[in-house]
């Protein structure tokens, strides 16, 4: 909204062509978005917390120490990151481009998926909320219609292709199967997010660090002559989700003030599967789909870690790890949560710092 206001002043008052730079509303997003959350979330949290007296409903087959230690900790934290988010986005975005708006439809309808599946856990005092097989369909309609829309406004050129990082010209053309491959993306990343929210901050710092990266390529993607440089595929206009990767980043700090151990707050699906979703959509966006997978390998670690418990137990009757998510696993061989956490956001450390050399590595 400033840049649309005070960007055509520039030539009558000169500081304003501050509002020109990416970087700069990049870093003013954040701000906002941090003090946003500063501002309104012991607010929300204290209303949370008259809406649901006996806090999020706890699983009655997760770690036993869950039962004393998150007993009373509402959940529908996420509406703080939302309402941070949103706010540094719309504020220091530009809202002609049509890459921020598609991935806010996936933002904030995701954001309605969660919220409706935490309202009725609250509401029923179970654990379960929306269907899954609702959910997830509800998960792909949205995720189908930004993707599509993304295709629009993409270059025809670039509109179906996958980009394999470490390779030169690791372009390929997947035609019809770039769509249910970009729904794929933005699913799993939400769905992912979500089974990492297992703990007190635990989630909320790899999303960040996720956001962080992608800030990073979006603006490189976005300008033409760092993408050539780099030898990596430009494509214009994504620049400018650098400023929404900034807003989620401070929306996300503000959020870890009241979520760090012991929490005040969850963020329940209302937030994981919002702040997945969005990081889904922003990979579609800039062709690193891929270098999602390795950045946010600690989100594909939890999803995997899942899957092969289940599909251990339906073929031998055996389970692989004492819990799943495999942060579970971990809590039941007798780590303590702090360590846990703080040992994941390392292991996410890391692995953003190896998808990122994949923007020099070709």
């Amino acid at each position: 909204m400033l840049y649309n206001l005070l960007v055509p002043l520039a030539d009558e008052f000169g500081p304003l062509n501050l509002f020109r730079y990416l970087t700069f509303r990049t870093g003013g997003a954040l701000m906002t978005a941090l003090f946003i959350s500063f501002l309104f979330g012991p607010a929300i949290i204290r209303h949370l917390k008259r809406l649901q007296p006996e806090g999020q409903p706890i699983r009655e087959d997760g770690p036993e120490s869950h039962i004393v230690t998150k007993a009373g900790t509402p959940t529908m934290g996420g509406f703080m990151i939302l309402l941070g988010l949103t706010v540094g986005t719309l504020l220091w975005a530009d809202l002609s481009n049509r890459y921020v708006w598609a991935v806010m439809l996936v933002t904030l309808g995701y954001g309605l998926v969660g919220f409706a599946d935490d309202y009725l856990k609250v509401t029923k005092r179970n654990s379960r909320g929306v269907p899954g097989k609702i959910k997830l369909l509800l998960e792909i309609a949205i995720a189908v219609g930004a993707v599509w829309w993304i295709g629009q406004i993409a270059a025809e050129e670039h509109a179906n292709i996958l980009v394999v990082p470490f390779f030169k010209n690791g372009l390929i053309d997947l035609g019809i199967f770039f769509l249910p491959m970009a729904v794929f993306v933005i699913v799993g990343t939400s769905n992912s997010v979500n089974l990492t929210d297992g703990l007190d901050g635990l989630a909320i710092m790899p999303v960040m660090i996720t956001a962080a990266s992608f800030a990073l390529i979006a603006y490189l993607v976005g300008n033409a002559v760092f993408s050539n440089y780099l030898q990596i595929v430009s494509v214009p206009g994504t620049g400018e989700l650098a400023v929404f990767c900034g807003a989620m980043v401070g929306a996300g700090l503000g959020f870890l003030w009241f979520n760090a151990p012991p929490a005040m707050v969850m963020m329940g699906d209302t937030g994981s599967l919002s702040l997945g979703g969005a990081l889904g959509a922003i990979a579609v966006v800039t062709k690193h789909e891929i270098v999602l997978a390795i950045i946010g390998g600690l989100f594909v670690l939890e999803a995997v870690s899942v899957i092969v418990q289940v599909a251990s137990f339906k073929w031998t009757g055996k389970r692989v790890f004492a819990m799943a998510p495999i942060h579970h696993h971990y809590e039941k061989r007798g780590w303590a949560e702090p360590t846990i956490v703080i040992r994941f956001w390392i292991i996410a450390l890391i692995l953003a710092l190896i998808g990122l050399s994949s923007l020099k590595l070709r």
